[in-house]
């Protein structure tokens, strides 16, 4: 009888235990997520910055078993140069090709934990109709209380090098402009209720 008693209580203890390390669903503030761009300009004459002003998608976050995940959509019609003449050439068949690819989507997984926050991310960037593996880099991670919101808020700094070639946007390639691109996402995400 005690025996049962003792696999009652630690049956007990290791289902409260997995209740507790549930993972927590965030939804990505799109007031406060900007991911952004550096691209060359023939050759390193300057470098060209943009951003996309229109994204969503959620975070999964397991601190304790040091697991999660995170999707990230963005409107590719939503680009900005800062530029309008820039920002409708981007858009057409030389670029993005919003039309026909009106979406650019990032899906991963947190990875590379120290104490309960990753410190990278194992993914894949969907990009002009092309799929490929984009690890990212977590320059931060943070999770806290929301002061308005009363709800946890997490925010990340993530950074990635892709060749845009590699994804079948080449103009400018034949004037010597540098392939590499530099993606930079800024997020936040807000504790589904």
């Amino acid at each position: 009888m005690q025996r049962h008693h003792r696999l009652f209580l630690a049956a007990l203890a290791a289902t409260a235990a997995t209740a507790q390390a549930a993972p927590v669903r965030y939804e990505i503030d799109p007031a406060h997520t900007y991911p952004s761009f550096e691209a060359d300009h023939l050759n390193g004459l300057s470098v060209w910055r943009g951003k996309l002003n229109s994204s969503a998608g959620e975070i999964t976050l397991d601190k304790e078993a040091g697991t999660g995940t995170v999707t990230v959509r963005m409107d590719a019609d939503s680009l900005d140069f800062g530029l309008d003449a820039m920002n409708q050439a981007a858009r057409g068949d030389m670029l993005f090709d919003t039309a026909k690819y009106p979406s650019i989507t990032y899906v991963g997984k947190l990875v590379k934990f120290v104490n309960g926050a990753p410190t990278a991310v194992e993914g894949e960037l969907r990009l002009h109709g092309v799929a490929r593996p984009v690890n990212l880099a977590l320059n931060s991670f943070k999770c806290m209380p929301h002061p308005m919101f009363k709800r946890e808020v997490c925010g990340a700094d993530a950074l990635a090098v892709i060749q845009r070639d590699e994804f079948g946007m080449t103009a400018g390639k034949d004037y010597g402009f540098k392939m590499d691109v530099t993606l930079r996402i800024q997020i936040e995400a807000i504790q589904a209720p």
